[in-house]
């Protein structure tokens, strides 16, 4: 099983959005996926509930027994202010974690602070866990955009894509659907954006 941690201490930076569209895409792929949601507001897991009998089975924490022992791949949506003993918890039992940022000035310093603390956990020091940066809600058009790409190209880590502020996001949320299941001609431009991640979390070992 590999386990991906999408994680950020700021709230609103897009941990849900993007740990729902990752195990949506993973389970179009025939994988065994379970969603993990460690946020207290629990929009994972509502977004479990709105989930289509039909949409490929993904798998939460209270499906307990064989189907756990056989999983490919566990997506885990952290908490915002994920900080000391849990942080360096999460992230030890993660194979990758994934680092959502809004292009604004106090996203960008929040997380400057949380790869700060990211950096000094054992896992990643030693390359047991691989990092790695989503720029979410960008609109390229704008200075804030080009700050945020300043600032993490000069992080050091990679970075995989640049989401931009689309509604079908929205429209895929409330259907309990990621984007990959949508139809593909309203989602073509924002899967593109998703190529790189996609192949990196494939081959991230």
């Amino acid at each position: 099983m590999r386990h991906i941690l999408v994680a950020n201490a700021k709230g609103g930076s897009g941990k849900t959005t993007l740990a729902t569209n990752l195990a949506g895409y993973l389970a179009t792929t025939q994988a065994n996926v379970m969603l993990t949601d460690l946020d207290r507001q629990q929009s994972a897991t509502q977004w479990l509930k709105r989930r289509p009998a039909d949409a490929p089975v993904i798998l939460s924490t209270q499906h307990t027994g064989k189907q756990t022992n056989t999983l490919d791949w566990m997506v885990t949506d952290s908490p915002a202010g994920l900080r000391d003993e849990k942080l360096a918890d999460a992230v030890k039992d993660a194979d990758m974690v994934i680092v959502p940022i809004q292009p604004s000035a106090f996203d960008i310093g929040a997380a400057a602070d949380f790869l700060d603390v990211l950096m000094q956990e054992k896992a990643v020091r030693k390359n047991k866990t691989f990092v790695a940066l989503v720029g979410s809600r960008v609109n390229s058009r704008t200075n804030a955009a080009v700050g945020l790409a300043e600032f993490m190209g000069d992080t050091g880590f990679p970075v995989l894509a640049y989401l931009r502020n689309s509604q079908v996001y929205t429209a895929a949320a409330e259907q309990g659907l990621s984007i990959f299941e949508l139809r593909p001609s309203l989602v073509a431009q924002d899967i593109e954006q998703w190529s790189v991640l996609l192949e990196w979390i494939q081959n991230a070992q």
